[in-house]
């Protein structure tokens, strides 16, 4: 049990080089809330469109 917990530590570690630090969250977070923002008008009016099409794909699957 001893080596399989040091067979993770060891092998996350290097993964910690990847993760950015926190002052570069603040950016990309504000980013993704921006691009949500903009896009949230567009998926809005978009969902019931694709609701029409899967429903009428999927009737066509029932009627076959």
């Amino acid at each position: 049990m001893l080596q399989l917990l040091f067979a993770v530590a060891f092998s996350a570690v290097p993964l910690t080089l990847y993760i950015p630090p926190i002052r570069s969250f603040n950016l990309f977070i504000e980013t993704v809330e921006t691009i949500i923002r903009q896009t949230a008008l567009y998926t809005i009016g978009a969902f019931p469109r694709v609701r029409l099409a899967f429903s009428r794909i999927f009737s066509s699957f029932v009627h076959l």
